[in-house]
């Protein structure tokens, strides 16, 4: 089994690398994102590889990083989650967004990925929410938050700040993480925020 390649990059195809090494061309397959990463050909590289056997082929996964190549095989846990979709998820989302993205139940983030619909987003999320924490630092208080905001168990001030950062234009989770930063630094004074003080505090955290 093949777990990692060191050589010159050949050529490009849509969504594969030619990686010489000592004069051998390898066909790695590679995230959209990945192949972006990659330098022009005539340059040297590494990737990290995931090797499929199967009767009629063997295939060539190459990945930038360790963790990118467990997202890979993690995806894969998911029925009706292939190489290619799994591929298609990690060119559209890097480990770290995506693990953010399932930790937090942003379904609508993990289906922009082609090949993934709202059903197939839903089950990934349902199915690796408790995992994705392990691969990423996901703040303990945004999980938390986001999953009250689901259930409308949220306070209301705190679901009226994130529906109106959601309204201006943010993306769900990002406005959920404002929020949840918003809320640590009040400390004690979080109980009793008002929600356009929530919203202005939140739009500072997105200002950074």
């Amino acid at each position: 089994m093949i777990g990692k390649l060191k050589g010159i990059v050949d050529s490009y195809g849509e969504d594969f690398v030619i990686l010489d090494v000592n004069g051998v061309g390898y066909v790695v397959h590679c995230s959209a994102r990945t192949l972006q990463r990659l330098p022009k050909p005539g340059e040297a590289t590494d990737l990290a590889i995931e090797t499929h056997v199967r009767e009629d082929m063997i295939r060539l996964y190459g990945f930038r990083s360790d963790a990118e190549r467990e997202w890979f095989r993690l995806l894969q846990t998911v029925q009706g989650v292939g190489a290619r979709v799994a591929l298609g998820v990690l060119s559209v989302l890097e480990p770290a967004h995506l693990a953010t993205a399932i930790a937090t139940g942003d379904k609508g983030a993990v289906a922009r990925a082609p090949g993934v619909g709202p059903r197939l987003a839903a089950r990934l999320v349902a199915e690796l929410k408790d995992k994705a924490p392990a691969f990423a630092p996901v703040d303990p208080a945004l999980v938390a938050l986001t999953g009250a905001v689901e259930d409308r168990t949220a306070p209301q001030p705190v679901a009226d700040a994130i529906s109106a950062l959601v309204n201006l234009g943010y993306p769900q989770v990002q406005a959920s993480a404002a929020i949840a930063a918003a809320l640590k630094g009040l400390g004690e004074g979080a109980d009793t925020v008002e929600a356009k003080t929530l919203i202005r505090l939140g739009l500072r955290e997105l200002a950074r």
